[in-house]
């Protein structure tokens, strides 16, 4: 071969593996709040994307981003599942993840039970197809993990109450999800809710925690800041790569102008921003 021919197939060798390689990228975009979007390959994951309420202090997706959800445009044309973390107006709307699924019915739910029933309530009598979507799972602080599958993923659900335990908001059924996406390599990610930062609710699941590589891991913010919380990311879940979800508008996107604790934390406070997961 000489080496004008050598040299072009070694471009063209080099260009087919940066678009593999492109292809292969795991990566997270945030939507709001708690909003997520986990995307490996053809694989793509929500994780509380449709909610109401922002409490005076939280963003809302935008209206663009929310529309191309619904009509399942980009980036949202491959959504295989949505994940629901628990029943409040700031992670859950009934209404527009009911209406979700009929428009895009190809979706599958997992939900704690406390979001299902409320879907149930509301729903038509011809909406009853879209239930067969749907994964409800019940779980009682303290139970057992649990994990479930569907094509190319492999996931786990973990109660960890809500923050406030033990005096308030015990009663919701706060459910931390772990899942491995498997289109090609695999890639896991654990999206936490609004876990509450005390290391009582991991050392008792320490087999669990320890089972799997979390390649990247979304806690609510206070988990950078609160006396337990960066011991619980650091030795119990130990991610390769921590995220920050659920930030407030008054934390600035710019670390610098943060308060000490939260200046060395990695945290999503922009929708649309991007993160790239390395299995």
């Amino acid at each position: 071969m000489g080496g004008k021919s050598l040299l072009t197939a070694m471009l063209c060798f080099s260009c087919s593996l940066s678009s593999w390689s492109l292809a292969q990228e795991s990566t997270a975009q945030y939507l709001a709040n708690e909003g997520l979007m986990v995307t490996q390959g053809e694989a793509s994951i929500l994780f509380d994307p449709l909610f109401r309420e922002t409490y005076g202090q939280y963003l809302l997706m935008p209206d663009a981003m929310q529309a191309a959800l619904f009509a399942g445009d980009p980036p949202f044309e491959d959504v295989d599942a949505v994940f629901i973390s628990h029943h409040h107006g700031d992670h859950f709307s009934p209404e527009d993840i009911l209406n979700l699924l009929k428009a895009q019915t190809s979706i599958h739910l997992y939900a704690p039970t406390q979001a299902v029933v409320a879907m149930r309530a509301i729903a038509a009598a011809d909406d009853s197809t879209v239930f067969d979507r749907v994964s409800a799972v019940s779980l009682e602080y303290m139970d057992t993990p649990i994990s479930m599958e569907m094509e190319g993923l492999f996931i786990e659900a973990v109660r960890i109450p809500h923050s406030g335990w033990p005096t308030g908001r015990t009663d919701i059924e706060n459910i931390s999800w772990r899942v491995t996406l498997s289109e090609g390599s695999d890639t896991t990610v654990l999206h936490m809710g609004d876990a509450d930062p005390n290391d009582v609710h991991f050392a008792r699941d320490e087999e669990f925690w320890n089972r799997t590589q979390v390649d990247m891991a979304f806690p609510p913010y206070w988990f950078f800041d609160s006396r337990s919380g960066p011991q619980i990311l650091t030795e119990r879940i130990g991610a390769s790569r921590n995220v920050g979800i659920h930030v407030p508008v008054n934390i600035p996107s710019d670390p610098v102008r943060r308060t000490p604790s939260l200046r060395s934390a990695d945290l999503f406070t922009q929708p649309g921003e991007m993160r790239t997961i390395s299995p």
